[in-house]
């Protein structure tokens, strides 16, 4: 019976914290855009997916192949 005298409290308080969580998300918009992500996922805008437009970079100290002559064989 003493026990309730811990989780009352106790569970007020927590009521108390939810209840100013779900306000404080409602004042910063947080609900303002539900269906947003959802269709986000659907369009694959993201910059770091496109190739990039510039040539690629020769590496300096990379060997130089052989040269090749038109009627070698490819393996």
């Amino acid at each position: 019976m003493s026990i309730l005298y811990l989780l009352i409290p106790l569970s007020l308080t927590l009521l108390g914290l939810a209840v100013w969580a779900f306000f404080w998300a409602v004042k910063h918009d947080q609900f303002e855009d539900l269906e947003g992500p959802a269709y986000r996922i659907l369009f694959d805008d993201d910059a770091n997916d496109r190739p990039s437009e510039l040539p690629p970079t020769e590496d300096v100290d990379a060997p130089t192949p052989p040269d090749r002559r038109p009627d070698d064989e490819v393996r």
